[in-house]
């Protein structure tokens, strides 16, 4: 008994330190933006690698995730005999909840982990101490430009996956089982208000910090990992560490969120 509960002591132990450091990396990170040299390059380049380039994905699963919901909510609601809700059912679930999620879930597995091993290796082959010892801020250098594209990028991200689950609610819901077009976007007219809108712009903004934080921290200070490794097998511990943490801690934030606003 005493062993596990020392175990547990060291597991709680562990997980305060790491968001002690995760709280101090955010900190030092944020006030090195309003220190000069101020560069937008970095922050450009980031936004191209956690925005641009995660837009196919982003297409591509809110669209599908736009026609199950049609394809789920036309079964159910027409077993009420309120088909005619679909528009709004559909708009109400992507603009809430799976919009946000989802999109922060698909940057989390693309960009999340690619800048967890990034860092990582960095670590490994010595670079941040380097730029330590030439006196140069690693967190202004490698962090700070990931956490402003982060911020920026998953609400544009999430805006994308919205349209894209609306238009593959059309589809499905006007296209397939022939509702009537004016109907479908007249109960999404109704039924979403600037609440729903703001929920989902607040999920958004807190993911992306979220994500960019868990990611290079994990990388930032995977040499202090409990139990961990170093070199290349310590990089996909700490990568594989990063996406669970911040999948988690998505749907943590989803349900703060959402029971503060509802």
């Amino acid at each position: 008994m005493i062993k596990y509960l020392n175990h547990l002591g060291e597991v709680s132990l562990d997980l305060l330190d790491q968001a002690g450091r995760m709280a101090k990396m955010l900190l030092s990170a944020l006030l090195s933006l309003f220190r000069a040299p101020y560069q937008l390059e970095p922050v450009i380049r980031q936004l191209h690698f956690i925005g641009a380039r995660s837009m196919l994905v982003i297409v591509i699963s809110g669209l599908f995730t736009g026609m199950v919901l049609a394809l789920q909510f036309h079964n159910t609601l027409e077993r009420f005999g309120s088909v005619d809700l679909l528009g709004s059912a559909v708009a109400l679930a992507l603009l809430r909840e799976l919009g946000p999620v989802m999109a922060a879930l698909m940057v989390v597995g693309r960009a999340g982990s690619a800048m967890c091993a990034e860092i990582g290796i960095m670590r490994t082959s010595e670079q941040i101490d380097a730029l330590e010892c030439m006196a140069i801020d690693p967190h202004k250098f490698i962090i700070a430009p990931k956490l402003v594209a982060g911020i920026i990028s998953l609400p544009l991200l999430t805006s994308v996956f919205d349209v894209m689950g609306l238009i593959g609610g059309w589809l499905v819901g006007v296209q397939i089982f022939g509702l009537n077009q004016g109907a479908y976007f007249d109960s999404m007219y109704s039924g979403v208000e600037w609440n729903d809108v703001a929920m989902g712009l607040y999920k958004s903004l807190l993911f992306g910090l979220v994500i960019t934080v868990i990611a290079t921290a994990k990388g930032f200070f995977m040499h202090l990992e409990r139990g961990g490794r170093f070199g290349a097998e310590g990089v996909s511990q700490v990568t594989t560490s990063a996406v669970v943490v911040s999948a988690i801690a998505i749907l943590f934030g989803d349900y703060l969120v959402g029971a503060l606003m509802l």
